[in-house]
């Protein structure tokens, strides 16, 4: 059951009860974990005014504002999409099960490798809602029991969904369990849970993620920030670049795969900055550049070396003249947090070789970074952005919730 009964369950006992439910999970067929996710959607439809009544009380008491209080904020278009997702997901090969490699040794012994459920997957996370449901059907779809801790603005949200996921007639007890957002002790309990709890996902802002990574006895799959450039080059095509950029930075500013850095080639530079510096002013961004923007388009403020580094989630972009591509690589590969960037560019040489030479989870060849994102690359929902690179990068879903183990089978062998 999820947390928030009348009777008081302990941190401790919602580890242990995800841990036995982990073991039930693991043994669904995945013709029931679709039929369970497809009654969740319509749960989630069918109780969307519980679901709007929680998230406006959340809404009202956190007095949050800009990019926080979109990210917390839930519509029915927003529910309708969640649903959606949910849906998508159960569409989904499943992994679990899938044979990887198999093979046949020189004494008899048939080994093969397959994919199976992670086990129970803690996420700590901050005021999206929305989370709360893609990491549960997503743990669901792979056999793994989930305990969700979520940032206590979004409490009243986060009950509610949980509530009404795990009363899904079929869902195996305790398989989706909620903590306390109230106290910072429950993040502590979770990510120190040696032995109960099998993975750890952080996501949220940089000092969540510090916090996880620092603190926890756990393993743990960290999502970053999202500090994403794009290179405008000499030979690409302005048009292009301006829709790019406009969608990569005002489509949804507060995420993380928003657009936060504009670098342009200097022998463009005179001719585009104006004209993209209007197009983001008159869609309500705030410019910062280096002295050089500055002096093409008047207006923009000066950046500090502190910009570089930041993610604004916000509309925000900081814009900086390069002599080439690259030094837009070694700019990118210096400030970035390694998420998204993009080059656009009509050469199919300095194309190659951005992509090729940036370290990022995700790099693109003409398209907005805001496509870095599960549902975008057709995974369904996800759990998260990765930026690191064990024990997986990018968006990462369903394959990424699961280990390997071999299975060996044979006639009486013994080793000699």
């Amino acid at each position: 059951m999820a947390g928030g009964a009348a009777v008081a369950v302990s941190t401790r006992e919602k580890l242990e009860r995800a841990r036995r439910a982990s073991t039930s999970l693991a043994q669904l067929s995945t013709s029931q974990k679709d039929a369970l996710l497809l009654k969740i959607a319509d749960a989630l439809e069918k109780h969307s005014n519980k679901i709007l009544r929680a998230n406006d009380e959340d809404v009202q008491r956190s007095n949050l504002a800009g990019a926080m209080r979109d990210r917390l904020l839930l519509t029915p278009e927003r529910i309708a999409e969640v649903a959606a997702a949910v849906r998508e997901v159960a569409t989904l090969a499943d992994p679990v099960n899938q044979v990887l490699e198999e093979w046949t040794r020189p004494n008899g012994l048939l080994i093969r490798k397959i994919r199976v459920p992670l086990g129970v997957v803690g996420i700590v996370y901050e005021s999206r809602p929305n989370v709360t449901v893609d990491a549960a059907v997503l743990c669901l779809k792979t056999g793994n029991a989930v305990v969700l801790r979520g940032g206590k603005e979004a409490s009243a949200s986060n009950q509610i969904l949980a509530e009404i996921m795990a009363g899904v007639d079929g869902i195996p007890a305790e398989a989706i369990e909620l903590l306390d957002s109230s106290s910072r002790d429950t993040v502590q309990e979770l990510i120190r849970a040696r032995g109960l709890v099998d993975v750890v996902i952080p996501r949220g802002g940089p000092g969540l993620i510090s916090h996880v990574m620092e603190n926890a006895l756990v393993p743990v799959i960290e999502t970053g920030a999202g500090n994403c450039h794009i290179f405008v080059d000499e030979s690409a095509d302005f048009e292009m670049a301006n829709r790019i950029i406009l969608n990569a930075k005002t489509q949804r500013p507060s995420v993380c795969n928003a657009a936060e850095k504009l670098l342009v080639h200097t022998a463009v530079a005179a001719k585009y900055i104006p004209q993209i510096a209007r197009k983001l002013t008159d869609a309500g961004v705030e410019l910062r550049g280096d002295a050089e923007t500055r002096r093409i388009a008047p207006g923009v403020q000066p950046t500090k070396e502190q910009d570089w580094s930041e993610e604004y989630l916000r509309l925000c972009m900081a814009i900086r003249i390069v002599s080439d591509v690259d030094e837009a690589i070694e700019h990118i590969n210096r400030y970035s947090t390694k998420h998204s960037e993009a080059i656009v560019t009509a050469s199919q040489i300095n194309a190659d070789k951005f992509l090729r030479k940036v370290d990022s989870a995700s790099v693109y060849w003409n398209a907005s970074t805001r496509f870095t994102d599960g549902g975008e690359f057709g995974f369904g929902a996800e759990m998260g952005v990765s930026t690191q690179k064990l024990h997986c990068r990018g968006p990462f879903a369903l394959k990424e919730l699961t280990s390997t183990k071999y299975q060996i089978k044979g006639t009486g062998q013994i080793r000699e």
